[in-house]
């Protein structure tokens, strides 16, 4: 079982990393790298700015102990003057420990300044980096865009890739149903030159050509019989017809 896991995890991860590289713009992609480059860049400078701060604020702490070992020196000196011994030791005493304070504020904007001297120079060396980056971005997005370009304008007249597939299968279903239509016309045609459509038409009726056959006959033999009675009525009458005695009544 762990093995079909593992198995199992390893086609999840390609399948995903499949469709992440269908989805992936490398435009987008470097620009984000870009993009997070300059913010590194920022943090940089900002980190630049608080040790100079920092450093600042301890040359101003410098400043106020070289002012306060001044005056401590001048009060020593004054006290002496005035043979007030124990004053003088207490000035000095606190002219040392002003003293030996500079001495480690010194040491701290030595520390800054070294600090600060090695995040700007890791600045400016960042700072090329991302010039050049963004320099060769630009051109990577540039050959990307017409390299795109390049494939689908060859997909188009080659008519590959999927819009032109599409468009092949919709023309292949044109030309389909075209000759259908054709054969269906033709078919129309030969059927009517056939006079088919004319038998259809009697078959509409409800006649066919063997009742049409059949009624002709049957209304001949009912002629027939009504002519011979007819000449059988003026057979046995042993004259002229009505008709034709009016004309000699008339003559």
């Amino acid at each position: 079982m762990p093995g079909l896991a593992g198995r199992m995890s390893t086609v999840v991860k390609a399948k995903i990393s499949r469709m992440l590289d269908k989805t992936e713009d490398p435009g987008e992609t470097l620009d984000y790298g870009y993009q997070k480059q300059v913010e590194l860049l920022q943090n940089v400078k900002k980190g630049i700015a608080d040790v100079v701060t920092s450093k600042k604020r301890l040359q101003m702490q410098t400043s106020k102990l070289e002012q306060q070992v001044v005056k401590l020196d001048t009060q020593a000196r004054q006290a002496l003057a005035q043979g007030r011994e124990d004053l003088a030791r207490t000035a000095l005493e606190r002219k040392t420990l002003a003293q030996t304070e500079m001495q480690g504020l010194d040491q701290q904007v030595k520390e800054l300044e070294g600090q600060q001297e090695q995040l700007t120079a890791n600045e400016q060396r960042l700072r090329q980096k991302i010039e050049q980056f963004r320099t060769k971005k630009e051109v990577i997005k540039a050959q990307y865009s017409a390299a795109e370009a390049q494939v689908r304008i060859s997909e188009a007249a080659n008519g590959v890739g999927e819009e032109m597939a599409d468009l092949g299968l919709a023309m292949q279903r044109a030309e389909d149903k075209t000759e259908t239509m054709r054969a269906r016309a033709s078919a129309v045609e030969e059927l009517e030159e056939a006079g088919a459509f004319d038998d259809i038409t009697a078959l509409g009726s409800g006649q066919d050509d063997l009742d049409r056959q059949l009624s002709e006959l049957t209304s001949g033999a009912q002629v027939d019989d009504e002519l011979s009675k007819m000449k059988a009525e003026l057979g046995s009458g042993g004259g002229d017809s009505p008709a034709l005695e009016q004309g000699k009544e008339g003559s």
